[in-house]
């Protein structure tokens, strides 16, 4: 099952390698990983997306929370939360049917235009991973130069939240 495990940590030198070596260590893949500093900067942000079972992921939020670097732990699966990802596709537009078709599929899945240069077309695009994955998929007619995606990054709904 996929599980989304948001943390607090310390922004210093080393700490992202210490969370990610905890999952190497014991196994466990990444599916995407996103970082960065919080309001306070001090602090970091870290989402991590992950497959295992019930019992493996508590096992890593436990092991998680005795790591020097890490301020907080909370697994955003176990809330109602909201989750995006951003993503950056370059196709070909040579001919004026193709750039037609890019411009609507992007109207369609509200992604933006956001470069256009030489017969390529750079779109950004945000939403949930199924969102990503259906404009790629719908993209596919499109000769796709290049894909960047940023990763999950979630908040929880409501009153949970993960501060200090």
């Amino acid at each position: 099952m996929r599980h989304i495990i948001s943390l607090l940590m310390e922004n210093e030198a080393g700490a992202l390698s210490r969370v990610s070596g905890l999952f190497s260590q014991r196994g466990y893949n990444i599916e995407s990983l996103t970082v960065a500093a919080t309001d306070d900067p001090t602090l970091s942000r870290m989402t991590v997306v992950t497959k295992g079972n019930d019992a493996s992921i508590e096992q890593i939020v436990k092991q998680l929370n005795k790591l020097i670097d890490v301020v907080k732990v909370m697994e955003l699966s176990d809330y109602s939360h909201i989750e995006r990802e951003m993503m950056f596709v370059k196709v070909v537009a040579k001919e004026m049917e193709s750039c037609e078709s890019i411009k609507r599929l992007s109207d369609i899945f509200r992604g933006r235009i956001i470069d256009v240069s030489n017969h390529m077309y750079t779109i950004e695009i945000t939403g949930n991973p199924l969102k990503l994955d259906g404009f790629l998929d719908s993209m596919r007619v499109h000769k796709i130069v290049e894909v960047v995606r940023s990763g999950a990054m979630g908040i929880p709904r409501g009153n949970a939240s993960l501060t200090v």
